[in-house]
Parts: structure tokens; sequence; C-alpha cells
């Protein structure tokens, strides 16, 4: 009896060394598809107001050797004034008639005496030295929300913060960390791609961050 145990538990041992190494894989595989949202603590993403807009009218800021001014029509009545520091990375003329997605739920702000009512999204590469606009798709309509698919956009719950709260709380940049492009350029929040009613929005810019 007393060697049948020890033979049992050989053959015990024996099973145990040939489990481990699926057993690593699959704690592996695991880990490696966690759903970041699980540990993340931040501001919900509905609270951002991200919008499709169309750039009308590109000129230098007089003041600021950095800023373009512009004018940006995001479905509203009247075109948005929105100042981006875009002079180092991009020309005037290839910036009009260009969609672009922009961050409407912020104060508007005195830019050396140029008023600003919200930001341009784009997406820069590390060292910042690449930057280029996040691109909704051609069909995307003018004035329409981005989404985020497992995020409810509808409804009063889902409805972006009001601008006040939103710059004294800074939820934009508690969000902005989770905000970057994947390998293939998409823009993305916790692995979760940028959407509009036309598709999937791009950028030129992969592995990198959105801001």
């Amino acid at each position: 009896d007393e060697k049948a145990a020890k033979t049992d538990a050989a053959n015990n041992d024996a099973g145990a060394v040939g489990m481990a190494g699926p057993q690593a894989a699959a704690v592996v595989t695991a880990a490696a598809s966690a759903d970041p949202l699980d540990t993340y603590e931040g501001p919900a993403i509905t609270s951002l107001d991200i919008r499709v807009g169309v750039i009308k009218k590109v000129w230098e800021h007089e003041e600021a050797d950095k800023l373009y001014c512009e004018e940006i029509d995001v479905g509203e009545e009247e075109p948005r004034q929105i100042a981006s520091g875009l002079r180092p990375y991009m020309n005037a003329e290839d910036m009009e008639g260009r969609k672009v997605l922009v961050l409407c739920n912020l104060k508007a702000r005195k830019m050396l005496g140029f008023s600003s009512h919200g930001m341009v999204l784009c997406a820069s590469n590390a060292d910042h030295t690449d930057v280029k606009f996040v691109n909704p798709p051609i069909d995307a309509k003018v004035g329409e929300r981005v989404t985020v698919p497992g995020f409810e956009f509808e409804g009063e719950a889902a409805a972006p913060i009001a601008a006040n709260p939103m710059g004294k709380k800074k939820i934009f940049e508690k969000i902005a960390p989770f905000l970057v492009t994947s390998k293939y350029g998409v823009p993305e929040f916790l692995g979760r791609p940028f959407m509009t009613s036309a598709g999937v929005c791009t950028s030129a810019i992969s592995d990198g961050t959105v801001s």
C-alpha cells in the first residue's frame, strides 16, 4: 500500500508538471486580454462632447508664431472660433475644408486676445515632433457627436458635462492619458475606437497620443 501511495503521488506530481505549461500560457493570455475598463477609475468618456466639425477659415494669429485661428462649423448656428498651436506642423491651405474632431464643452478663453472656444483633437508621436488631425470619416455628419463602443451616449445620463465643471474638475486632463492611437492609427479610449455614424475615425499617427 505504501508503495502504491508513492506511485500515485509521483504520477500526480508528473501530471502537475505537465499542466504547468498550458496553465502558465492561460494566465498570460488572460492577462493580455484583460479589459482596461475593469481598472479604470477616471471620469466617464461621455463627459466629453466631441463633435465632427469642418474648418471654414484659417489665418495666422498676429501675436503668436505657433497659433492658427480657425472658424469651425460644428453644427451650431455660428461657426466656433478656435485657436490651435498647429503652425509648426501644418500649412493653413491644407487645413481649410478639412473635417476634424472638436472638443466642444470647454469654456471660451482668451489666447493672446483671441477668444478660443473649443479644441481641435490631434494625434502626436511620443516626442511631439509629428502632429496630425484625428480624422472623422469623409461621410461623417458635421455636428454629430463622436461615440465609443460599449458606452451609452443616449439619454440624460450620457449628456456631456457642462463647460464650467469640465474645467474646474479637470475632466479632460484626467481622461487624456487614456486617449491614444492604436498601431493602426485608430484613436481609442481604453482600446475602444472613436466612432461616427459613418464609421471609425482614423489618424496618420500610430501608437500616439490624442489631445
